[in-house]
């Protein structure tokens, strides 16, 4: 793996090489000897292949020398110097041109191998980075899994829910119809003229002298909340007194009146029992009834 990452700086160094040794060899021919013209191209190279020896020693040591590496890029700014002065002084200087950056190019690749090396894993760290990346696909794949069966439940759940509620609230809706004409019916009658009477005559043939002394007075319910009613106390249970109609009126305009404004029926039937006394909620009502006439 080493070789493989090495090659193209390798092949790219090689190149760079060759070139400016021939460079050299033809530029400096026409002006020295050409064996001195060699000489002085295999000095270049001889030089950056020396330096670039030393790099990769030190590098292999897991060190590194900043003068070695300045060295290193001096010699490869010389190969490229040569090289553009060569082009410069040909006719058709631009295909020369083209391949001066070869040896800087050669310089860049074996920083970049170097850079790799020092962040290079072992085959068994690879396997283990591997094994970690996949057991996080598993779960993730899972999860995502997981959650989609929880959303489909749920989504099941909520329309289970939602039909059962529409039944309910259905049911609850004819019932509430039933009722709301049954109470309308209801109070049609209560507020009917002569059903008081008609129920009070009625019920006199079949409770004769229920209480001593009283008239008995039916009237029909009111659709309404319902205040709970206070106990009364065991010992006091058998001893309330049967309070007359006129003394019921009375009891009732006292408490009616005992604040401005005047209390309303359902704030009166509250004091009314909280006061201690007991008497049927229609002869109640039926006083309420004559005291706010």
């Amino acid at each position: 793996m080493n070789a493989k990452t090495a090659g193209p700086a390798v092949g790219m160094t090689a190149v760079s090489m060759v070139l400016t040794l021939a460079v050299v060899v033809m530029w400096l021919g026409t002006a020295m000897p050409w064996p001195v013209a060699l000489v002085v191209g295999l000095g270049i190279d001889g030089g950056w292949l020396a330096v670039l020896a030393y790099e990769r020693r030190l590098a292999a040591q897991g060190d590194h020398s900043v003068p070695v590496t300045v060295v290193g890029w001096f010699f490869g700014l010389v190969a490229t110097g040569v090289l553009i002065a060569h082009a410069l002084g040909e006719p058709s200087p631009a295909a020369w041109l083209a391949v001066a950056w070869l040896p800087l190019a050669a310089k860049g690749l074996w920083l970049v191998h170097a850079m790799w090396e020092r962040t290079a894993l072992t085959p068994r760290a690879l396997d283990t980075i591997r094994g970690i990346q996949q057991d996080a696909r598993d779960d993730a794949a899972m999860a995502r899994a997981r959650l989609r069966a929880d959303a489909s439940t749920e989504e099941t759940r909520l329309t289970a829910v939602t039909a059962a509620g529409a039944r309910v609230a259905h049911v609850q809706a004819k019932t509430a119809v039933t009722l709301s004409k049954a109470w309308t019916s209801l109070e049609t009658a209560r507020q009917g003229e002569g059903t008081s009477k008609a129920l009070t005559c009625v019920t006199r043939s079949v409770t004769p002298d229920v209480t001593p002394g009283v008239a008995p007075s039916w009237s029909l319910p009111v659709w309404g909340p319902s205040d709970p009613l206070p106990a009364l106390e065991p010992s006091n249970a058998g001893t309330v007194a049967v309070l007359t109609d006129d003394a019921l009126d009375v009891l009732v305009d006292a408490i009616r009146h005992s604040e401005t404004p005047a209390l309303s029926y359902r704030e009166m039937s509250a004091r009314f029992r909280a006061a201690g006394h007991s008497v049927a909620e229609v002869r109640l009502r039926a006083a309420w009834k004559r005291v706010a006439a």
